[in-house]
Formats: C-alpha cells, sequence, structure tokens
C-alpha cells in the first residue's frame, strides 16, 4: 500500500465503485518514489481546494492496478506515475510521469471546471 494522505484504491472492485459513485476522479497510479510522490502531494493539497473532484492514489504493481496500466491512453507511457481524469467513468485526459502543481491543476480546470 501507498504511503499518502490520499484514500487507496486496491480492488477491481473499489475502482468500479469510485467510477461508477463520483462524476469527477483523478487516480494516480504509481509507486513511493521519487516521479510519483510529488503528484501525490500535490493531489493532497488540491484536494480540499476541489471539493467536486474525487483524488485517488493507487500502488502501480497491484493486479488491481491492471485497469489504469491497460487503458489505450496509457498505451505509451513509459514513466510512473501513470494519471488519469475520468470524468463520468469515462477517460478524459492521461498523463505520465512527474507533474507540477500548475501542470495538474490546467488539467483539473480544464476537465472539471475551476475550483471553487
Amino acid at each position: 500500500m501507498l504511503n499518502t494522505n490520499l484514500k487507496h484504491l486496491e480492488t477491481e472492485q473499489e475502482v468500479k465503485e469510485v467510477l461508477e459513485n463520483n462524476e469527477n476522479v483523478m487516480v494516480c497510479c504509481g509507486r513511493m518514489g521519487p516521479m510519483c510522490v510529488p503528484v501525490f502531494s500535490v493531489m493532497v493539497e488540491l484536494e480540499p481546494t476541489y471539493p467536486h473532484i474525487t483524488f485517488r492514489d493507487q500502488d502501480f504493481d497491484i493486479p488491481a492496478a491492471d485497469f489504469i496500466r491497460n487503458l489505450p491512453e496509457c498505451g505509451l507511457f513509459r514513466g510512473l506515475p501513470f494519471t488519469v481524469y475520468f470524468k463520468n467513468g469515462e477517460v478524459v485526459a492521461a498523463t505520465s510521469s512527474i507533474q507540477s502543481k500548475d501542470q495538474v491543476m490546467e488539467i483539473l480546470d480544464r476537465e472539471f471546471g475551476k475550483q471553487s
């Protein structure tokens, strides 16, 4: 399990439930490494500012991460983390490797609307 202050997705059922029950979802799938930890930290920092978005992390090395790893939008990714943004259960954006706060906010604002 990842050592973050985010809620974790550990099973395929949890992935399915979060996508079915939330309109706007950001999932960061990675490890506790130098490219992933900054993205997890940005998510923790932004979570209170974006109450209309559900933020989750997922360990890249668990079986349930197959869902993210096998998305067509992630097919050419070579760097961790894989970060995927879902609207109504559909992928609207996906990035790989480290992302800054500004880069994450640009995607959140574009895909899900600006924070209140």
